[in-house]
């Protein structure tokens, strides 16, 4: 059987691997070090980046980072200057991809950031907090499948300063829809497997999303507080914008109903979110908001024109 790197291929693919295989790296590092403690788990998942790798250690910059890892961690330790050390690696490394962007790329890194934090199986209060901040720090990727998804559920999560068991075990199960399993060290998969039994992920809202209604297109799933469907495309289309019943890869917006539906849980809500989701998966910019930040946004739109 032909070797997969020697398929003809592999030429053009084998640039944005790299960037991905880089980029990765960067983000479990800052995953397994941003609570200031690399623990025995965490370790051995570097070691597991490392050894998938093996293959490529002829190669630029893999003849350069893995042997650095393998003296970095050869002691069982990682101090902070060996971390520093693979980090500059990472960040000097370019491979003039065409295909390559910030957006990818800080995506790659928060891949790479959440699957470092899920290594060890707990999450800490600590490493939630620095995984916030660096959300923050990236807010150029709103719109961007996982960042909305992944920003709401910790704003959700850290609402009551508490990590609670429910809310460690919806953490674990939506983190590893990120992580590559099967070249995992640590990550323990059945205990993932039994949590997805208790648990159902299908679509979460973005917290205080930008909507802009002229000219956008709206769906509209579950039962309104304030006023009915129509009532609902009447408003939109009196503003500028403009209202559909299905979700399409053309709409903009999906507003979710208020009534009998809690929004800071992954509850399933139906097809439509189903059909949001698994277009944002697909790159498309939807946005899946709460009514009250729709109804926030008109209130807005009221007081800048009496102003």
């Amino acid at each position: 059987m032909e070797d997969y790197d020697s398929l003809p291929f592999r030429k053009f693919t084998f640039r944005s691997e790299m960037d991905k295989a880089i980029h990765t790296l960067e983000g479990i590092l800052k995953g397994i070090a941003i609570d200031k403690i690399i623990n025995e788990k965490e370790l051995m998942e570097l070691e597991a980046w490392h050894n998938s790798y093996q293959r490529y250690l002829s190669r630029h910059p893999f003849n350069e980072l893995i042997p650095l890892i393998t003296e970095s961690i050869s002691d069982g330790y990682l101090d902070d200057d060996e971390l520093k050390g693979i980090l500059w690696v990472c960040n000097n490394f370019k491979t003039k991809n065409i295909y390559f962007n910030v957006v990818t790329s800080s995506i790659q890194r928060l891949h790479g950031i959440i699957h470092g934090i899920l290594s060890d199986n707990r999450i800490t209060e600590e490493e939630i907090i620095g995984l916030r901040n660096w959300l923050d720090d990236h807010e150029f990727l709103t719109k961007t499948y996982p960042y909305d998804e992944i920003n709401s559920l910790i704003v959700s999560v850290m609402s009551d300063g508490i990590i609670s068991s429910d809310e460690q075990k919806l953490l674990k199960l939506f983190f590893s829809e990120f992580v590559e399993l099967d070249v995992s060290q640590t990550i323990d998969i059945d205990e993932l497997n039994q949590i997805k039994n208790e648990i159902t992920i299908n679509g979460i809202c973005s917290i205080c999303p930008e909507i802009f209604i002229h000219d956008s297109l709206f769906c509209f799933t579950g039962a309104s507080s304030r006023t009915t469907r129509q009532g609902l495309k009447n408003i939109i289309e009196a503003l500028g914008g403009k209202f559909t019943n299905n979700v399409t890869q053309k709409t903009n917006y999906l507003v979710i109903g208020n009534e009998g539906n809690p929004c800071w849980a992954f509850s399933c809500y139906g097809r439509k979110v189903e059909a949001a989701v698994n277009l944002r998966k697909c790159g498309h910019k939807i946005l899946i908001v709460h009514e009250n930040d729709f109804w926030d946004s008109l209130e807005d739109l009221v007081d800048q024109s009496t102003s």
